[in-house]
């Protein structure tokens, strides 16, 4: 038996609200706000204005080893099948593109950046209602981070515990060129009201490892690159 999702008038009114938005088209107007994105090792922050304009952004990048900061203004279009394009004009010169398909109610994204001569994809998450910065409330979050460094390639599973006050505490499992370390972690952090931070994270017995990060999904999870020297480094913290 198949079980199909029908978008077209149905004489039961129940059906037709349970139909509801998941049958609506996407406009502009669908992408708005602030969001948070990690695509590759670049993890930034940019607002639309649900008129296809992109107002404001700015994005960490760890480009071969060389930390480099960038803001920037541009473009987007969303078609009806929620699928959309964006264009990213920097401050100083250089554009990049990208498409990308919304999901999560349309309140994430999955993208593919179309820059000629670039390769890199990732993810987007609206901000949300999120109070950010040193608030006090203490919240743990399951981290994962995947990547390489000049051991070969690592992956950190962890317990992240931000106790509210910029102090950082928790446990993990730390892969590291195929070497596994169980270890327990302290570090530091910090958080703008704007929803952007970083954190440093050192794991008991092995080297410190040092993050951007962006907050998204209404407080309830981060984006975050890697910033080491000889790291390429992304992943996510989710409550």
């Amino acid at each position: 038996m198949k079980f199909q999702r029908l978008c077209f008038p149905v004489a039961l009114l129940a059906t037709i609200m349970a139909i509801g938005d998941r049958c609506a088209a996407c406009t502009n107007a669908t992408f708005v706000g602030v969001w948070g994105f990690q695509i590759g090792t670049a993890v930034g922050q940019l607002t639309a204005d649900g008129s296809g304009h992109i107002t404001a952004g700015s994005d960490t990048v760890n480009q071969n080893g060389i930390v480099i900061k960038q803001t920037f203004t541009g473009t987007y279009s969303v078609a009806a099948a929620c699928t959309g394009k964006l264009t990213l004009n920097f401050v100083g010169g250089g554009t990049a593109t990208a498409n990308f398909v919304l999901d999560n109610g349309n309140a994430g994204a999955q993208i593919i950046e179309t820059t000629p001569g670039a390769s890199a994809e990732g993810t987007a998450a609206a901000q949300g209602t999120a109070t950010c910065g040193l608030t006090g409330t203490k919240l743990t979050f399951a981290a994962l981070f995947l990547g390489q460094n000049t051991a070969g390639l690592v992956d950190y599973v962890a317990q992240v515990v931000l106790n509210g006050k910029g102090v950082v505490s928790g446990s993990g499992t730390f892969d590291v060129g195929g070497t596994i370390h169980a270890a327990t972690i302290t570090g530091t952090y910090t958080e703008q009201t704007t929803c952007k931070g970083t954190i440093r994270i050192t794991p008991n017995g092995l080297k410190a490892l040092s993050f951007a990060f962006v907050v998204v999904n209404g407080g309830k999870e981060l984006l975050l690159v890697e910033t080491d020297s000889n790291t390429s480094v992304f992943g996510s913290m989710q409550q």
